[in-house]
């Protein structure tokens, strides 16, 4: 019989998301994918990500708790196109009782170049107050796996970068 813990994920570094496709409605008038539509592939791989550490949509229907975006930097790197395959890699960067900190690249599956990148603080909310609330403990375990895994990871260069005008040298 198998002891509960053969059955917890394992979890690689970084997590990679299953291949995606830029759909040819997310064309804008440029002719390439438009903004908005990079942060539904980002919020796709998320959702891959978190039903591997017990958080995902299930958990919101059973458990009555949810993670919230509070804050995302997308940097938009390289151009999208009608067909592209895509896969979006997920690292956990850091963690608290309530809040994760992640990194994620948006990579061309086939050509293997980066797209854009996105950090993100997502916050653990209770559905019924709409209050950040704990982890449960059976998340924070997961989540505690993920981030010894991910620390084997060389922090993202773009991680913590922020957004202002180049300096005038």
């Amino acid at each position: 019989m198998l002891d509960r813990l053969d059955l917890e994920p394992v979890f690689f570094a970084p997590f990679v998301s299953s291949v995606m496709k830029v759909e040819p409605a997310w064309i804008d008038y440029n002719g390439h994918l438009n903004m908005a539509y990079y942060n539904v592939l980002f919020d796709r791989a998320v959702d891959e990500a978190f039903e591997l550490l017990g958080c995902g949509a299930d958990y919101v229907k059973t458990r009555g708790f949810s993670t919230f975006t509070a804050e995302i930097h997308v940097r938009y790197l390289r151009e999208l196109h009608a067909g592209d395959p895509v896969r979006v890699t997920f690292q956990l960067l850091d963690y608290d009782a309530k809040r994760m900190h992640y990194f994620e690249q948006l990579f061309h599956a086939q050509e293997g170049w980066v797209s854009a990148t996105s950090e993100n603080m997502s916050l653990h909310v209770d559905m019924a107050t709409k209050k950040t609330a704990a982890f449960p403990a059976e998340v924070a375990r997961c989540l505690a796996k993920m981030k010894a895994a991910h620390a084997q990871l060389p922090l993202p260069e773009a991680a913590g970068r922020k957004i202002a005008m180049p300096s005038k040298a």
